[in-house]
C-alpha cells in the first residue's frame, strides 16, 4: 500500500528500541521500557501551505533518520507493521 502524507506531515518507520547493557546483554523490544524516539523517514508531505499561499517544501527528506518528540507524532498500522505520522516540527534533528 502507498501511503502519501499531506501538507507538512512525515511517514516515519520507528527504529528498534533495543539495548545493550553494558554486561553484553541485551534487552529485546518487549522488555518493559519507553518506546524509541529515533525513526527513519518512509515518505514526507509536499510542505506547509503559507499564509501567502505559497507552499514550504520541507527540510526533512526520504531516508533521513530523525530523533522526534516523544508524544507528538501519531501510531498508526499500515498492513500489520507499525509507523508514526508526525508533523515537520514534531523533529527536533536529522541524525547524520
Amino acid at each position: 500500500m502507498k501511503i502519501q502524507p499531506m501538507n507538512d506531515h512525515i511517514l516515519i518507520e520507528p527504529m528498534s528500541a533495543e539495548q545493550r547493557l553494558k554486561s553484553g546483554i541485551v534487552l529485546p523490544d518487549t522488555a518493559d521500557k519507553e518506546k524509541s524516539q529515533q525513526g527513519k523517514v518512509v515518505a514526507v508531505g509536499p510542505g506547509k501551505i503559507l499564509e501567502n499561499g505559497k507552499r514550504q517544501a520541507l527540510e526533512i527528506k526520504k531516508g533521513d533518520k530523525v530523533l522526534f518528540t516523544k508524544y507528538g507524532p501519531h501510531e498508526i498500522k499500515i498492513e500489520n507493521k507499525e509507523y508514526l505520522i508526525a508533523k515537520e516540527e514534531d523533529v527536533l534533528a536529522i541524525l547524520g
